[in-house]
């Protein structure tokens, strides 16, 4: 006999009761380490995953021979456009570098720029009546000029200069309206589009927008591609057309804009997101130093049989030529180049400080003032100091003569554009004058789109991205540059 031991119904309930626990219990723990196991071999996958760089067709190099380089371009059909970088990758820009843009070297000597700017058959004439162009030293970029770079540093230089918040908020204003002009091709411009870009593309280097920027990381690829794209494909020479004879201002504006580029990606270790950059670089260069007049000058078409050259297209070479050293690139004769450019503009100062037109010492038009001082002595400053005689001429002739107001169609926009950057870099209470005298007016005539009127008189041109470029990178000067005075 057998005794068994029974479990009361109460106990029998309790333990089918634990038992349907233990039973959910194991299931929601297998469910959940499943789900574990998903999410660990999901990361493991997307780490695997190798992502892909844009895609831009390389060329072969160039050489400086017209006769034998092969033509060579970036093909559209192939060629993806990259897309706007993590904002982690646009904070290496402020966190890491250096920028590499226009920075007036402390050694250089600037003479005094003259108001005029042509003719009447110059940039001015062929373009509107007027260019632009980045202006400041470059040399060896200080560690200081990565200020501009984060938006609590320009604030900071802007309260320093004299600028103020509403500056920082029309440039980034003025470069959003451009973003939505830019084209498929990553050009700007309805006409002499070569030209447009340069002038747009400078103007967001000089707010510190390079491949990597979060915001603006495709305009400024796709504009770098567009430009080394035309330079490549014409042998080393940047122009929309090079029948018209006003296309050495585009040569000399686009290779000032490239070889900012090159020396932001070189800095960035980001050279091959534009193939062939340092090679556009490299030719359109040569270039400016094998078609220099025997007098020092660059005229229309790059005849050196004619003219000496006239000072409005002098000064955009010597800005490309000192934004070609700093790129860290050897070339041939380039010092000597920059000397013979320094006396033809030494030969077009009058008495007075302005520099005029040409070797006649005159300015431009009927109006008597030297529109091109800005230029001239910008010049000298980058390539020979802020203390240079001519600059300091220059600057007072531009404290006392500059104009700018859009109502009376006294704001020329391509003589001020010098005019900020060598006044800034000679500082001091004639700095503090001219900075009274633009920069609310330029603040107060922006649209609410971000654009410009165009101010009408000299100076002035029908396309509204030249207009935008110009007055942008007028607004840039308080961190763009480090005075020439070293006060800062």
């Amino acid at each position: 006999m057998s005794l068994h031991a029974q479990l009361t119904p109460e106990a029998a309930e309790r333990l089918r009761a634990q038992k349907r626990n233990s039973t959910l219990t194991s299931l929601l723990i297998s469910i959940l380490t499943i789900v574990l196991i998903g999410i660990i071999l999901g990361i493991w996958a997307m780490a695997s995953i190798v992502v892909d760089q844009p895609d831009i067709v390389t060329y072969k190099g160039s050489s400086n021979n017209d006769d034998t380089l092969e033509k060579k371009e970036i093909n559209p059909s192939i060629q993806r456009k990259p897309s706007a970088p993590s904002s982690a990758m646009a904070k290496v820009i402020a966190a890491n570098t250096t920028s590499p843009t226009a920075i007036p070297v402390p050694d250089v000597d600037v003479p005094l720029p003259s108001s005029d700017f042509g003719d009447g058959d110059d940039f001015g004439a062929g373009w509107g009546t007027g260019g632009d162009g980045g202006g400041g030293g470059f040399g060896n970029i200080p560690a200081d000029m990565r200020k501009r770079c984060s938006k609590a540093d320009r604030l900071q230089r802007l309260a320093e200069n004299g600028g103020n918040e509403q500056c920082e908020e029309a440039v980034m204003k003025a470069l959003r309206w451009l973003k939505t002009k830019q084209k498929p091709n990553g050009s700007w411009g309805s006409e002499k589009p070569v030209a447009m870009t340069g002038l747009a593309l400078l103007a967001y280097l000089g707010h510190c927008e390079t491949p990597l920027s979060e915001e603006f990381g495709e305009n400024v690829t796709n504009a770098m591609v567009f430009l080394v794209n035309n330079n490549m494909k014409q042998n080393g020479k940047s122009a929309s057309d090079l029948q018209d004879k006003h296309w050495c201002y585009e040569h000399a504006i686009a290779m000032y804009a490239l070889s900012e580029s090159y020396t932001f990606c070189k800095q960035l270790k980001i050279e091959h997101v534009v193939p062939q950059l340092g090679e556009a670089v490299k030719a359109g260069t040569e270039w400016i130093i094998d078609n220099q007049t025997s007098a020092g000058g660059w005229d229309y078409a790059y005849n050196t049989a004619g003219r000496p050259g006239d000072s409005s297209i002098v000064a955009w070479h010597l800005q490309a030529l000192k934004a070609a050293s700093a790129t860290g690139t050897k070339f041939s004769k380039i010092k000597g180049t920059v000397s013979d450019g320094l006396d033809f503009l030494e030969n077009t100062q009058a008495k007075n400080g302005g520099f005029g037109y040409g070797f006649n010492k005159k300015p431009v038009g009927t109006s008597g003032h030297f529109t091109l001082t800005g230029a001239g002595a910008l010049c000298f400053q980058q390539h020979k100091g802020a203390s240079n005689s001519k600059a300091r001429a220059g600057i007072k002739y531009i404290d006392e003569n500059s104009k700018f107001n859009f109502a009376n169609r006294e704001a020329n926009l391509y003589e001020h554009y010098y005019s900020s950057q060598a006044m800034i870099n000679h500082g001091g209470e004639q700095w503090k004058r001219y900075n009274k005298l633009f920069r609310d007016e330029l603040i107060k005539n922006q649209r609410d789109d971000g654009s410009w009127p165009n101010p009408g008189g000299q100076g002035s041109h029908g396309d509204p991205v030249y207009t935008v470029s110009l007055a942008t990178l007028m607004l840039e000067v308080y961190y763009r540059f480090l005075p020439g005075t070293g006060g800062k």
